[in-house]
């Protein structure tokens, strides 16, 4: 890896754990546990059409890792792991399907599949398939958060292209 782009990349991850460790501060504003942005994800998203899966994927596994251990809050490793890992592989199979200007609808089903492995990673911590009640309004959120930092990525990915920020 040349220097410039992982100075970028852990300049990318600073940026996403900070992010993250700010939104955690932040009340939800549903009072449902796992409800939130996730405006780190913001983040990951331009990683990956930006640096590509794999620059993404370091990332990523760098953010929840420090995440978890920054705030305190290790067993939601499992959940930001599970959630995260299956947003980012759909995230780069769809990579090669939709343009730059479709991000935002990357996000919406990234948002969907990050609570379904929040909730698979949950069911299976807990041992028990009731919580799958909640996975309704997690959808529902999700989708509406997954619409808000797609837009945010999709914009900060078209910034950076008029800046001249490199492609992958």
């Amino acid at each position: 890896m040349k220097l410039k782009r992982l100075t970028r990349l852990a300049l990318l991850t600073a940026i996403a754990l900070t992010i993250f460790l700010v939104e955690l501060q932040i009340p939800s504003p549903v009072p449902i546990p796992g409800v939130k942005l996730g405006l780190s994800n913001i983040v990951t998203l331009y990683c990956v059409f930006a640096y590509g899966p794999w620059s993404a994927l370091a990332v990523l596994i760098c953010r929840v890792l420090l995440g978890a251990l920054c705030s305190g809050r290790i067993m939601a490793l499992a959940y930001s792991l599970a959630g995260g890992l299956l947003s980012w592989a759909l995230s780069c199979g769809l990579r090669r399907i939709v343009t730059e200007k479709q991000l935002w609808i990357v996000s919406i089903l990234g948002g969907l599949a990050h609570n379904t492995g929040q909730m698979l990673a949950a069911a299976a911590i807990a041992g028990t398939r009731a919580l799958w009640v909640y996975y309704p309004v997690l959808c529902l959120t999700g989708m509406a958060a997954g619409a808000f930092t797609g837009l945010c990525a999709q914009f900060l990915l078209a910034r950076m292209r008029k800046i001249g920020m490199p492609r992958e």
